[in-house]
């Protein structure tokens, strides 16, 4: 066997080609983004012609995935934390339906906020929609958890949810994957007919038995080959360690921890391990990467009064990442830290590229709202969302994917004007549209920029469903096309686009305007990639 060199997001694409995956369904979302990257340039993957292409949203992939699960065939769909919110519907339901062919929902996480809105715990939606969970705590774990996992979802005839954090996701391990692939399953229609259909007299039957499987869940939990009890001499103290954070733990104690572990990388939590642990030891502490499900599982769990160590007595904090000297100090082990590094340099903040057309969009929609006063510009997330900060100061909101549409028209329901939306082209498909229907419904007096860099450039420069469709998708929206404008979004045309935005703001109505211009960096590859051929 090879043993290659993958990141923990790499890993998990081979696992799930290795494990006879006929289709991956994702939008792009740090820190989720490389894991279908790898799959659409693996050799293996172009070669079986599997289904890599990206979708519109987490909805619209997750529902695919369902769908081709129906079929029989294996799949898996991948999305950052919060784009589980997005997918919440579809991912609840199907732990109703269960599966025919077996299907993995993979969802990264990213505490410290490196690069999203919040630190939410995908464990959670794990354990609300009552399904089994892996938290792989290594790059071979999360190879081994993806392969196998497809025929964990079909013998339990449930989707499974692997969660990953940033710090698993983006960094590299040495990997051995297996010498040959299982092949992918045939296509074959569910035996029972009415499996996928939710109409209430049959998901109150198929919710019964999502109850009913709790027990199978749980048994295959006790007997994972990933879930293990580690014996330890001092009984002073137990630890329950999930997923990664068993490695901050062990880089503690090169020579093995002096305390009983319950490693913890397959939910629902093993019970039985637990209370081994439970009944051996003074005190147990838990030391899990996230929210601490655990711990408050634990809290309820044992009434006898066992002192429990974790993140809600301030034992492991509850805000960002863990690390091994974190893990030290709660556990009052001395950590020899150096002198400080003298700051020479002031941190700077992230800016748009030199060259990005957003800057020539933003110059001019500050020139025109700074008639207006602080407060009118809804922004999204994206790339434009630096505009938020200086030099622009160009946006008061950036909530979640596609508010700004919908916050403008709320703002103008209210009677605020000017109310304006900044959105980007991936952003407006992804879940712009729908809100821009309700705006043309109303007749909402907002202004929509719709910044249209040809790519979904924020996580890398993806193609974007929105490639050469906004203006028709607006139109077929509602939008009168004498209000629907493109420009292109160079310095040349500063004056044209302040006099649009300003001609704009006069109508009383739903306006478009679309600051066209390739992503500088994207346009930098293209130019790279034609040299070279």
């Amino acid at each position: 066997m090879t043993k290659k060199l993958l990141l923990g997001v790499e890993a998990i694409g081979q696992g799930a080609i290795d494990g006879g995956m006929s289709g991956v369904y994702a939008y792009p979302g740090t820190p989720s983004t490389e894991i279908t990257e790898y799959i659409q340039e693996n050799e293996v993957a172009v070669a079986r012609n599997l289904h890599r292409e990206w979708s519109a949203n987490e909805k619209t992939a997750m529902e695919s995935a369902l769908g081709m699960s129906y079929a029989g065939k294996r799949s898996m769909v991948c999305m950052k934390h919060v784009g589980l919110n997005v997918a919440a519907d579809p991912f609840i339901n199907a732990a109703m339906t269960g599966i025919n062919g077996g299907m993995i929902v993979t969802v990264a996480d990213d505490p410290s906020m490196h690069s999203s809105q919040n630190e939410q715990d995908s464990r959670f939606y794990g354990k609300f929609a009552m399904i089994p969970i892996l938290e792989p705590s290594n790059q071979q774990e999360a190879y081994d958890m993806t392969r196998t996992g497809f025929d964990l979802s079909e013998k339990l005839g449930t989707p499974v949810l692997l969660r990953i954090t940033t710090r698993l996701a983006h960094s590299r391990a040495g990997v051995i994957p297996v010498e040959k692939a299982v092949a992918e399953n045939r296509l074959s229609i569910p035996d029972d007919p009415r499996q996928f259909v939710l109409l209430p007299a049959l998901a109150r039957k198929r919710y019964q038995l999502l109850l009913d499987n709790q027990v199978k869940f749980e048994e295959a939990s006790e007997n994972s080959p990933f879930n293990s009890y580690i014996e330890g001499k001092d009984k002073s103290m137990g630890i329950i360690c999930c997923g990664i954070a068993l490695n901050y733990l062990m880089e503690n104690y090169p020579d093995g921890c002096p305390y009983p572990i319950v490693k913890v990388t397959q939910y629902p939590l093993p019970s039985k391990m637990v209370k081994k642990l439970e009944q051996q030891v003074d005190k147990i502490m838990v030391i899990e990467e996230g929210y601490p499900l655990v711990e408050e599982h634990l809290k309820g769990f044992f009434n006898q009064g066992k002192k429990i160590l974790g993140k809600l007595d301030g034992t492991l904090p509850r805000t960002g990442e863990l690390n091994p000297d974190i893990v030290a100090k709660a556990l009052n082990i001395n950590t020899s830290t150096g002198s400080a590094i003298p700051a020479l340099m002031v941190n700077r903040p992230p800016a748009l590229c030199k060259g990005c057309g957003h800057h020539d969009s933003f110059k001019a929609l500050t020139e025109v709202m700074s008639e207006y006063g602080y407060g009118h510009v809804f922004s999204d997330i994206g790339c434009y969302t630096l505009g938020v900060l200086p030099p622009y100061n160009s946006g008061n909101a950036c909530v979640d994917m596609g508010a700004s549409i919908t916050m403008a028209k709320g703002a103008a329901d209210a009677g605020l004007f000017p109310a304006v939306a900044v959105i980007g082209d991936s952003t407006f498909t992804h879940s712009g549209i729908t809100g821009l229907l309700d705006a043309v419904y109303e007749k909402s007096n907002i202004l929509i920029m719709i910044g249209d860099n040809e790519s979904t450039s924020m996580t890398g420069g993806q193609d974007s469903s929105a490639f050469g469709r906004i203006e028709s998708i607006c139109e077929g929206a509602g939008v009168d096309p004498k209000h629907i404008h493109v420009i292109e979004a160079l310095p040349k045309n500063h004056e044209k686009l302040v006099d649009l935005i300003r001609h704009e703001l006069d109508y009383n109505g739903v306006s478009i305007i679309i600051p066209r211009r390739e992503c500088i960096q994207k346009s930098a590859r293209r130019i790279s990639k034609s040299k070279n051929h």
